[in-house]
């Protein structure tokens, strides 16, 4: 008997549609996580990129429990002395919805390049139309 690896020009990957109206932020950011990383297929391999590609719509709708809307703060730095800028999540729902939900399955995948590579498979947008319906994906029920 072998052990099978996949490669990744061997994967075949599907597309999933998560639609985020009135969903909690960080039960669907797992779920989006999961799948982008391939741990939903019996081939998952952690040093392959064997996940699917993910469409979210209805970002701007998405609910963030407790008293996140104010308190949780993202931050960034641009290198420079005194360059920390801060936003809250309430302000970046309304001005980058999409985002939030990125920023969120981000932090759920591994911290190395493969990582950067199943980000790019996720496609956000704030309203409920998008151009991949050639790609005929697969609704998601949470």
């Amino acid at each position: 008997m072998k052990t099978f690896l996949p490669n990744s020009e061997e994967v075949n990957r599907d597309w999933y549609l998560f639609d985020a109206d009135n969903q909690v932020l960080g039960r669907i950011a797992t779920q989006i996580a999961n799948i982008l990383r391939g741990k939903n297929k019996p081939t998952f391999t952690p040093s392959v990129d064997t996940g699917d590609f993910v469409i979210v719509v209805n970002a701007e709708k998405i609910l963030l429990t407790g008293a996140k809307y104010d308190d949780k703060i993202y931050y960034s730095h641009s290198g420079f002395p005194g360059g920390i800028k801060s936003i809250s999540a309430g302000k970046l729902l309304q001005k980058k919805p999409e985002d939030v939900i990125r920023k969120a399955v981000k932090g759920m995948l591994p911290k190395n390049k493969l990582a950067r590579h199943m980000l790019s498979k996720l496609k956000i947008y704030a309203g409920t139309e998008h151009p991949h319906k050639a790609q005929q994906p697969k609704t998601v029920q949470l």
